[in-house]
């Protein structure tokens, strides 16, 4: 295979764009076989011209089909992908490096190709063989190594001079091994398995840098999957080969994650350049660690802070945000922040700043399993003229100290709570049922408040509405209440609260909830138990529904006694338990009606 790709950096033709401003290939050039010479692909002309794009762009993609069979394409192939990254490149007969200020890997090769061991060396620190690098090489992931090795880099490339960025390094060090201990202290678990309480609960996050090959990385929220219980499926904390922090499918819900790492500050800090923990560590009477402050302990005034880096970014809204300031005392700059309502930040569409979704991209069908069907409509109007709902990406947080790290991941949890149930009623756009399939529900969810939400549905027992109000008081506490339902058992709203918790998935709850008033609408009244007249069970409302999904009209004013909900304690999950007044809750996977895990 002859190509120009492969000549000598002497003899390569540059293609005579106007981008270019090159002159076409020399009929002289002569073709070399490959692997005869190490690329030189993103080296500058000698008339120092910048490369041509759509060239590099195809040199590239001829790379990706190459097949590595000999060293020296090994060599060429690893000297390219450090290029890409902004990295040095040297190599000795059968050892490349890979060079970057703070740290460096060495490949050591074989003589067809192959690649015998990869070291990582860190500054100031021997050579570690690191196992996920020498697998990614082996097996010829060229792809996936990039990317960890642009993870890698981000956590290395440090701002400043020298002697700054070695004081840097220094401090995220001691930043990190703080962060260990406390993640160590003891704790009340709050969920059955011990990596996703870590996760979900710990105090700092689950840490996954146990290696010189990893970036510094704090996982710290991860979603059940919508109707499927956590036991029922194997957890997953990072999605295949080294892609960490892109979703698996479009259907999985993404780890949330942060890499810590420095940035350049406009003010001085003061950054630790050793432990402020005590020891040995304590927590104070309300379970938090003790830190000493900056001043009492070695620190360094410096021109940078420490940061985490949110992977992927997370909406927040305007409250949220303020919050952010208020536990570190630095602003995050608005330069940054694009502002727009809530739901539009979470479809992941943005016309621009500000701009509002119409009508139509506000109504969502979403399919579940067993075939049902759900439309949700999120009004432009209430959420656009909502001030608490005005939403930002945020995907850098600033901080200074050890202590702002627990404080900023139980916020970011309590946000990420929020969306994970504002995302569970967000489908495809339009209509995205089959040809033929009319919803069983159809849904309105307006904002409340920065932290609340209802959903507005029609009885199936009555041309009436209903509304659930969700309130969540952060990623642990989720309260639901429902008015208009016609039952009165106190029991209902704790059991909703409770699915709500486990699956953090509106339409869960809501099938739940639906099906459950159908039993309860079609099942005779237990004697002894006065009929009430419907007027005086539920919030007065109108029942109509706009052709296009979209209810009409929401309740108006709250309601006096409901009827009750009788449940045998049979259908209890087992995860679900009685509260201690005795009242039961009903199984909402033990009718046909609403789905199961077997569903799936």
């Amino acid at each position: 295979m002859a190509s120009s790709a492969w000549l000598a950096p002497e003899t390569q033709p540059r293609c005579g764009c106007a981008s270019c401003g090159s002159s076409a290939p020399s009929d002289n050039a002569r073709p070399r076989e490959p692997g005869d010479a190490p690329l030189h692909l993103f080296d500058k002309p000698k008339d120092k011209s910048k490369p041509c794009r759509p060239l590099v762009r195809s040199l590239e993609r001829l790379q990706d089909v190459f097949n590595v069979s000999s060293m020296k394409t090994m060599r060429s192939r690893l000297e390219m992908i450090a290029k890409q990254q902004g990295m040095g490149f040297h190599l000795t007969e059968a050892t490349c490096y890979l060079t970057a200020d703070l740290f460096y890997l060495e490949v050591v090769l074989l003589p067809y190709g192959g690649v015998e061991e990869v070291k990582v060396a860190p500054h100031g620190k021997a050579p570690v063989p690191s196992e996920s690098f020498l697998q990614l090489l082996r097996s010829k992931e060229f792809a996936e190594f990039s990317v960890k090795l642009a993870g890698l880099f981000t956590q290395y490339d440090i701002p400043g001079d020298s002697e700054t960025r070695l004081k840097l390094f220094s401090s995220m060090q001691w930043l990190w091994k703080d962060l260990q201990h406390i993640s160590q202290l003891p704790s009340v678990p709050k969920d059955s398995d011990p990596r996703v309480d870590v996760m979900n609960h710990g105090r700092s996050g689950c840490l996954i840098a146990e290696k010189e090959d990893f970036p510094m990385t704090i996982q710290f929220y991860a979603p059940p999957t919508d109707g499927m219980k956590t036991s029922d499926r194997p957890f997953v904390p990072f999605p295949p080969k080294a892609l960490l922090f892109e979703e698996t499918a479009a259907t999985e819900p993404p780890v949330q994650a942060a890499r810590v790492t420095v940035g350049v500050s406009d003010a001085a800090h003061r950054l630790q350049m050793a432990s402020l923990l005590p020891q040995p560590p304590q927590l104070d009477p309300q379970g938090h660690p003790v830190f000493l402050s900056s001043a009492e302990a070695p620190h360094e005034t410096l021109p940078a802070c420490f940061l985490l880096k949110l992977q992927p970014a997370v909406p927040m809204t305007l409250s949220f945000v303020d919050k952010l300031r208020h536990i570190t005392d630095i602003p995050i700059p608005d330069v940054d922040l694009q502002w727009a309502p809530l739901p539009k930040l979470l479809t992941g569409r943005s016309n621009g700043p500000g701009e509002l979704p119409d009508e139509q991209d506000t109504i969502f069908t979403v399919p579940l399993p067993g075939g049902a069907l759900h439309r949700y409509v999120l009004l432009a109007a209430a959420w656009g003229e909502a001030p608490a709902q005005r939403a930002a990406a945020v995907d850098s947080i600033p901080f200074t100290h050890p202590a702002h790290v627990p404080a900023l991941l139980q916020l970011l949890r309590h946000q990420s709570a929020i969306n994970t149930l504002l995302r569970s009623c967000i489908g495809p756009p339009g209509d995205g049922a089959a040809a033929g399939s009319v919803p069983d529900l159809h849904l309105e969810v307006l904002p409340e408040s920065e932290t609340s939400f209802s959903v507005t549905f029609q009885r199936p027992d009555a041309d009436s509405l209903a509304v659930l109000l969700v309130n969540v008081c952060d990623s642990s506490q989720i309260t639901c209440t429902l008015f208009g339902s016609g039952m009165v058992d106190p029991s209902v709203d704790e059991y909703l609260s409770t699915v709500t918790k486990r699956f953090m998935s509106v339409p869960v709850t809501l099938k739940a909830l639906h099906g459950r008033l159908e039993e309860s609408s079609s099942a005779p009244l237990s004697p002894g138990r006065p009929a009430t007249p419907e007027a005086e069970n539920h919030r007065s409302s109108t029942t109509v529904t706009a052709p296009s999904g979209a209810l009409t009209a929401r309740p108006q004013s709250a309601a006096g006694p409901e009827e009750g909900l009788a449940v045998a304690e049979s259908e209890l999950l087992p995860e679900i338990t009685a509260s201690p007044a005795g009242a039961s809750y009903p199984d909402p996977f033990a009718r046909a009606d609403v789905f199961t895990p077997g569903d799936q």
